[in-house]
């Protein structure tokens, strides 16, 4: 089969293309002969910082496609069906393997495409907001990142909770395309103080949740912008720049801080449930995921590219 794989962390110049054997099947398995790869945040962290498991590395969470086998295991799933699948590598690929606890059916009439977007960006963005963020009607929340995959789905999930939703762009145009999604007030964070403008739209209240979809030095401003005993969910980094928080910083700013990684839960009936939910929204309207850009799978450099310096809005995808 054809793949994306590399042997040592670095940028997007590392991958190569080329002939890889197929996956082995697990008694547990399901082989997904892939149609629509989508680029996840983590996929782009995995290479910069994270030591490849085996080498070579073939990485990537999430894909969608057609079942191709199945092992003797294996109860929930036939060939020929469609679903997404996630593992945590191996979606850079013609085929890849994933246990069927990670994988999830796609019901009919729902495109492919938008199917195979939807599971992380949309499930990151419940947990961060509901499942461990608590929102509730009347709040107000910050959303660090808005425009992505992630900050698309936190946009629409606020706004459905009842919520006023503040969100950061890199421009103004970037903030008028999310403002339909369900975004109240968006901050142009190259031209204007997070924290400021947080603080006039709440009235110097703060705000009552934020979720850091981007890491990196904008933790301090995010912090500022929150009210005493404010919550702070950590989520998603863009760069191997990773914030930190020092005891005395929690105590002093009074901060309820969680982390959400939805992949350590996706095996679960509460993720299957919440998927299910997800796609059935999606198929009927409800939430909207845009694809900025459709790569092959052979220019995957140039698509990790467009993910970490393009500023895309919404997901990055890739077809084998």
């Amino acid at each position: 089969m054809k793949a994306v794989y590399y042997s040592e962390n670095g940028g997007p110049e590392v991958m190569a293309y080329s002939d890889r054997p197929e996956p082995e099947l697990g008694e547990h398995d399901v082989l997904v002969r892939v149609e629509a790869i989508s680029i996840e945040g983590g996929d782009l962290l995995n290479r910069l910082i994270a030591p490849p498991a085996t080498i070579p590395f073939i990485p990537g969470y999430q894909a969608g496609g057609v079942v191709d086998a199945v092992g003797r295991r294996v109860t929930r799933f036939t060939p020929g069906q469609r679903v997404v699948a996630f593992n945590w590598n191996g979606s850079h690929a013609e085929l890849m393997a994933a246990p069927e606890d990670f994988c999830f059916p796609i019901p009919d009439g729902l495109d492919m495409m938008l199917a195979s977007a939807a599971p992380i960006a949309f499930g990151t963005a419940h947990d961060a907001l509901i499942e461990y963020g608590q929102l509730g009607a009347g709040e107000t929340v910050l959303i660090q990142g808005a425009a992505g995959g992630v900050g698309l789905a936190a946009v629409q999930i606020a706004k459905e909770t009842g919520a006023t939703v503040i969100g950061t762009a890199s421009s103004a145009e970037r903030l008028q395309r999310i403002a339909p999604f369900g975004l109240d007030h968006g901050i142009d964070y190259r031209q204007e103080d997070i924290a400021e403008r947080c603080l006039a739209i709440t009235a110097g209240k703060g705000v009552d949740l934020a979720i850091d979809l981007a890491g990196g030095k904008g933790k301090d401003l995010l912090v500022k912008a929150l009210r005493p005993h404010g919550r702070y969910g950590a989520v998603g980094a863009s760069t191997g720049d990773i914030p930190s928080f020092s005891f005395f910083e929690l105590t002093g700013e009074m901060l309820n801080v969680y982390g959400v990684s939805l992949g350590r839960e996706m095996h679960t009936d509460r993720v299957r449930e919440l998927v299910a939910t997800i796609f059935a929204k999606l198929a009927d309207g409800t939430y909207q995921m845009p694809i900025d850009r459709v790569f092959p799978l052979s220019e995957a450099v140039e698509a990790h590219r467009h993910v970490a310096q393009g500023h895309p809005f919404g997901r990055v995808m890739m077809t084998p």
